[in-house]
């Protein structure tokens, strides 16, 4: 069985920091949060990864760490492109907004020839996550449903003191299998509680605590490339008419949609490790103190890409 691709979704990279020479390191030797899931991936067994980002970021990207990791890990980058739609679709007048993750994913068609699993660029998910998702992707084959996975994490594990956050709040059987997800864009600690709210605060709706939530660590075979090829048309024939300056082909909304159709089933894999990231500006210093710790404990060098 083919070794999984990693792919990384970076595209929205240099929007967010205001180009990528900006993006800040998290420890004193110039590490940036996706260099610790490289590291992380490699030590798990990926062999190569294909990064996806805007054409006009190839040559910083590169600098700031495709150069970096090239002696351990083979690296490809492909470029999402908001041109890049099938015919006869066109991109409508004034549209700016990338086509979303499902599109991000789909322009590695051509680096992609068997599994895959896709993150997102600014997030960490550690060790264990890369770990199972690996191990199930080179255990597991599509039968008479495509096997898919994700990995879940706690949502209490996945929170800012700082804001609030956007998360998938995940629906499981009793046998481990993903039912759905239904994304809450402001989700934040309310007390002792966690909440969210979808009319600005006026109304809090509390979420169980040790609920499951969706990082956006997907696991795939190649089954779903085809599908996001196929799903891609119909898509832009819906969003083109109803929102055609911001409707996005969201990943997750193609895995439901193959969850309701009963074509896939999606392993939940469990991960109790603390998430990190910048969401906010106050956050950095979280995730400094967060790498420094686990450097004491072991987990990570202190540099990471050392032949």
């Amino acid at each position: 069985m083919k070794k999984p691709v990693l792919i990384i979704m970076a595209a929205g990279m240099g929007s967010r920091y205001g180009g990528l020479k900006q993006i800040d390191p998290v420890d004193e030797y110039g590490h940036i949060i996706m260099d610790f899931s490289l590291y992380d991936a490699v030590k798990a067994g990926f062999e190569k990864v294909v990064f996806v980002i805007k054409r006009e970021n190839e040559n910083d990207f590169k600098e700031v760490i495709g150069k970096r990791i090239e002696p351990f890990i083979e690296v490809s980058y492909v470029f999402q492109e908001i041109r890049n739609i099938p015919a006869p679709f066109a991109v409508p007048e004034g549209r700016q907004k990338p086509w979303g993750t499902g599109h991000a994913v789909l322009s590695c068609a051509d680096e992609v020839d068997g599994s895959f699993v896709v993150i997102n660029a600014d997030d960490y998910y550690g060790p264990s996550a890369f770990a199972q998702i690996f191990d199930y992707l080179t255990t597991h084959e599509d039968d008479e449903k495509y096997q898919y996975a994700m990995v879940g994490y706690i949502l209490e594990n996945t929170l800012t003191e700082n804001g609030h956050v956007a998360r998938g709040v995940c629906e499981i059987d009793a046998n481990g299998y993903l039912k759905g997800i239904t994304e809450r864009t402001h989700i934040e600690r309310r007390g002792k509680d966690t909440a969210y709210t979808e009319d600005d605060g006026a109304t809090w709706h509390v979420i169980p605590e040790g609920s499951t939530v969706s990082m956006n660590m997907w696991g795939f075979s190649a089954s779903f490339m085809r599908e996001l090829q196929a799903g891609l048309p119909v898509f832009l024939e819906k969003g083109l008419s109803e929102n055609p300056l911001k409707c996005e082909y969201f990943l997750p909304s193609v895995v439901n949609e193959l969850l309701e159709e009963k074509k896939a089933e999606v392993t939940v894999l469990k991960s109790y490790d603390r998430w990190y990231g910048v969401t906010y500006k106050e956050d950095k210093q979280n995730v400094v103190d967060a790498i420094q710790r686990m450097k004491k404990e072991g987990l990570y060098p202190q540099t990471l890409w050392k032949k």
